[in-house]
């Protein structure tokens, strides 16, 4: 009972954080650090030693970063912060699940904007997308599908 309560926090707690980096990097292009560090944070509630690789998980969002450009900071802290959460294998199916998506997004809008004859926007929040894995990888590992 004690644990479904925690896990239950934790994941309110989760979401709520995700959704508001998401909102302010859709209307800033920003992800603050403090919901970062919050993230981190929720990551203790149910904490698991072996979560803390999931730290780890950033990296390919660092590395893109560094080799072609156009993710921001926020978007790397924002996964390594989930990853605490999530663990390692969660948040790399977390970014799959939130890039998936973007890219889907990314298609279906730039094909709308062509049919209107408008330009598409070269850059999009990113933020919202990974949320969407993370909390979609939160509730798969507390339903029981553990990755």
């Amino acid at each position: 009972m004690q644990a479904n309560l925690l896990l239950f926090m934790q994941g309110g707690i989760f979401i709520a954080l995700l959704l508001a980096a998401s909102v302010i990097d859709i209307k800033k292009r920003i992800i603050p650090d403090t919901i970062c560090l919050f993230i981190a944070f929720t990551g203790l509630i149910c904490f698991e030693p072996v979560k803390l690789f999931g730290v780890l998980a950033a990296m390919p969002i660092l590395l893109a970063a560094l080799v072609w450009g156009g993710l921001g900071g926020g978007d790397i802290k924002l996964m390594a912060a989930s990853g605490i959460v999530l663990g390692f294998t969660g948040s790399i199916a977390a970014m799959v699940i939130g890039l998936t998506a973007m890219l889907l997004f990314y298609v279906f809008h730039a094909i709308v904007q062509r049919l209107r004859g408008r330009e598409c926007p070269k850059a999009y929040p990113l933020a919202p997308f990974l949320s969407i894995g993370c909390i979609a990888i939160y509730f798969m590992n507390t339903g029981g599908i553990t990755l």
